[in-house]
């Protein structure tokens, strides 16, 4: 009887290290992927802090000829405005003269479509 239970006492704490190796790998396993999830996690932060240094980069360079791009277009504005106001005070008086001569030098004349009625 002390064979069968001592064999039984053998036998429990077989089923014990082996419960307790089971319960050992689960928390490896359980650490594993907390470390696995870290490590996915910085990685996801670096990528995302280099693609917003990317997009800021980016969104610098096109903003700032925007900015560039703004202020040529203001230029030729003002020197087109300013040519055209050169222009027009140059041949203001040219235009007028023009102007009043045709209206001064009426000649007065039958439309070719008029039929005379009477």
């Amino acid at each position: 009887m002390t064979s069968q239970s001592q064999g039984i006492q053998q036998l429990l704490q077989a089923e014990k290290r082996a419960k307790d190796k089971l319960e050992e790998a689960k928390k490896r396993k359980g650490k594993r992927l907390k470390q696995a999830k870290e490590e996915a996690i910085a990685e996801i932060d670096h990528y995302r802090l280099q693609r917003e240094r990317e997009f800021r980069h980016k969104q610098s360079n096109i903003m700032g000829s925007q900015g560039n791009l703004s202020t040529k277009i203001e230029d030729q504005t003002t020197e087109k405005i300013r040519d055209i106001t050169n222009s027009f005070h140059k041949d203001m008086e040219n235009v007028m003269k023009q102007l009043l001569n045709m209206v001064y030098d009426i000649k007065p004349e039958i439309h070719p479509n008029y039929r005379d009625t009477v």
